[in-house]
């Protein structure tokens, strides 16, 4: 569905100095500076596969995301979405696709949702039957209720991120680019995008690519991952498998009864975090069955969990690691 190659991404970035003396003398000679957005990345993606796209801040990740949707043409490179080059924004191309960015809107301020809704209808072109059956079901996955008929400035974040999902997914796009559609949102109404998120790509068999600095989205719906670094590829695969090669070791957390004294914790494994009443310890894979036995028998345990290393610790690790194996380029 989705096939990226050898994507390239650059910009002649003006720079200049602060001050009254520098600004005049640009007027006559500017100095530009090569920024490589995104430098060569190749990958592709499978009709209704859910792929989580990561990376640091200024690692490339919605350059990409508008390359893909057209809104971008590339510097080099070829990229295809289904039987479409982005770049022609040909009006069947843009029927099957939408873009959310979580810090933009396209919901009209001083009007209602609904009116944006009956906007993007005559947009794309909407029979007014299947209009109002994807309206309704929209309505009823999301929760919506009274808030299409509210002021826009009226509701509050998660309402229009809510309302926003909605307008983007009117004409029923087979392709969703999110970028950061969760930002901002608290815990609930994450755990209430992403379930949605599942529900439309699991009806629809819509093709989605997720950006999001927020781990539990990733966790919650992508069992793939992409990750780039300085517009570089770093990683593609499971997620699962990203987790084991990058930490490979597992997290013992115990919770005790009562207090326990001071411990020589190195003889269960190395020590990550420790109260009075618990503690974190980091074991490699092939002696967390020891270590749990160990624990069992010598400490008043009353609570046991095995998991993996926290997902932020791993992305962070792995853009590390990538920084430190490549050659220091323009960022």
């Amino acid at each position: 569905m989705i096939s990226v190659r050898e994507l390239h991404k650059h910009y002649r970035v003006h720079q200049r100095a602060p001050g009254l003396w520098p600004a005049f003398q640009s007027i006559f000679r500017r100095a530009y500076e090569e920024v490589r957005a995104v430098d060569g990345i190749s990958f592709e993606v499978k009709p209704g596969e859910r792929v989580g796209f990561l990376g640091p801040n200024g690692a490339g990740k919605t350059t990409t995301l508008k390359v893909l949707s057209g809104l971008l043409h590339p510097t080099a490179g070829e990229v295809r979405v289904g039987a479409f080059t982005p770049t022609q924004r040909q009006d069947s191309f843009l029927k099957t696709i939408t873009l959310v960015m979580g810090q933009k809107q396209q919901l009209i301020w001083d009007l209602p949702p609904s009116e944006t809704f009956e906007l993007n209808r005559g947009i794309y072109g909407i029979p007014r039957p299947q209009f109002n059956e994807t309206l309704a079901e929209l309505s009823r996955w999301l929760e919506l209720g009274t808030l299409v008929s509210k002021p826009t400035r009226q509701l509050s974040l998660g309402e229009r991120m809510k309302c926003e999902l909605a307008a983007a997914l009117i004409h029923r796009p087979s392709v969703l680019f999110l970028d950061e559609p969760t930002i901002g949102l608290d815990v609930s109404m994450q755990a209430t995008i992403r379930a949605f998120i599942r529900q439309y790509n699991e009806r629809y068999g819509a093709t989605l690519i997720l950006t999001s600095h927020y781990m539990d989205d990733v966790a919650a719906l992508c069992p793939r991952v992409v990750v780039i670094d300085r517009g570089k590829l770093s990683y593609d695969g499971g997620l699962e498998e990203l987790v084991r090669h990058v930490r490979p070791e597992k997290r013992v957390v115990l919770q005790f009864e009562r207090a326990v004294s001071e411990q020589s914790w190195e003889q269960y494994g190395k020590l990550v975090s420790a109260e009075s009443r618990s503690v974190v310890l980091q074991v490699r894979n092939d002696q967390v069955s020891a270590v749990v036995t160990r624990a069992l028998g010598n400490l008043p345990v009353k609570d046991l969990t095995i998991e993996n290393a926290p997902l932020e610790e791993v992305m962070s690790e792995l853009f590390s690691r990538s920084r430190a194996a490549a050659p220091e380029t323009p960022a």
